[in-house]
């Protein structure tokens, strides 16, 4: 696949894609004899990690050192298995925060609902 149909595809603009592969969040991509990039099965796979990583809050530098582990070989997977854990329990700590500030405002929308039905605010906090 091109940079644009992969940019296309997965709603990533190509400079982003670039950036990726310059900072090494991924692999060097696949080229053609010109030095086009052709996004390779693996290279996409390698795209779909960064996309669902990224929108998960994770950042680029994290993302780096986990390529960079990953190109070590076997004696990383501790490493690895570490490093995605802390991003579980970060990300599990957002969700718990998500949650907490998600029950809040349904709090804060039922009493509103509550106010329009009355006309009158009870308390507003």
């Amino acid at each position: 696949m091109t940079i644009k149909e992969v940019s296309e595809k997965y709603n990533i603009s190509a400079d982003t894609l670039r950036y990726y592969e310059k900072v090494g969040a991924i692999p060097p991509v696949t080229r053609t004899a010109t030095g086009i990039r052709d996004y390779s099965e693996q290279d996409i796979a390698w795209v779909e990690l960064a996309k669902c990583m990224r929108s998960a809050g994770l950042p680029v530098d994290v993302l780096v050192e986990y390529l960079k582990l990953y190109k070590q070989g076997d004696g990383t997977i501790k490493d690895r298995l570490e490093l995605l854990t802390r991003q579980r329990d970060i990300l599990l700590e957002q969700q718990k925060q998500t949650a907490a500030t998600l029950e809040r405002l349904n709090y804060k929308i039922a009493h509103y609902e509550e106010a329009v039905k009355t006309g009158k605010v009870v308390w507003d906090n």
